[in-house]
């Protein structure tokens, strides 16, 4: 199974640190963001890993290389302007299926955990989502979730945490380069009961503004986070 590091976003809330440098490469520890990532899929098994960008891509693609540092194939989508995620994804919808694959792992480059990427390697016919306990800045949350399975209507809902395995197919009636968010999909997947899910109470973050980068930086040098 491939991997997906979403890297499109703009970075707008996090300026002026995103000004010159896209919001994946600013640092924690003297690593960057996204650096993180690949080395925990690496571990997990991931071989080949997809990332898409738009700002600043070029500077990703340098950074990063082919992925021969890491031990994984690193594979680039560009996007001229940010398409979204459920976009992006339909973008490099090419490069995820090669080889015959039916899904994808997929999490979103400027969120920070320690959840274990390996127990979403395991292919079903339904796509997983991960959700966290809502954090301040999203009190009401995103989905709902009973019994392993993940909706849209429950009044107790829970966060999104941009980490999911999910299906090629979900995506292949998205016109290319077309903006389109991710919600809506995995909302008519839902509805069909197509969507398994699970809470994570370990480490989650998204890191948003420059004062949530610094917290994790200060966690990050003190040893407080673990499984990293």
């Amino acid at each position: 199974m491939k991997a997906m590091i979403l890297a499109a976003g703009l970075g707008t809330r996090m300026r002026p640190l995103t000004l010159k440098t896209p919001k994946p490469l600013l640092k924690v520890a003297d690593r960057a963001l996204i650096e993180y990532h690949i080395e925990r899929l690496v571990r997990a098994g991931i071989k080949e890993i997809v990332i898409n960008h738009a700002w600043l891509g070029s500077q990703i693609e340098e950074y990063l290389g082919d992925g021969s540092k890491y031990g994984v194939s690193i594979y680039y989508s560009a996007e001229s302007e940010p398409l979204e995620t459920a976009g992006g994804i339909r973008k490099a919808l090419s490069l995820l299926a090669a080889g015959g694959e039916k899904q994808f792992l997929l999490v979103n480059g400027d969120v920070f955990t320690n959840y274990p990427f390996e127990t979403l390697l395991s292919e079903s016919d339904d796509s997983h989502i991960v959700l966290v306990p809502n954090p301040q800045h999203n009190p009401n949350g995103d989905f709902g979730l009973q019994q392993g399975r993940a909706n849209s209507e429950d009044e107790i809902g829970y966060t999104f945490s941009g980490i999911s395995r999910l299906s090629i197919e979900m995506f292949e009636g998205i016109a290319l380069d077309e903006k389109a968010p991710l919600a809506p999909l995995l909302r008519e997947q839902m509805a069909e009961g197509k969507v398994s899910g699970e809470l994570f109470e370990g480490f989650w973050a998204d890191i948003g503004t420059p004062e949530r980068l610094d917290e994790i930086n200060r966690l990050v040098l003190g040893n407080q986070i673990n499984g990293l």
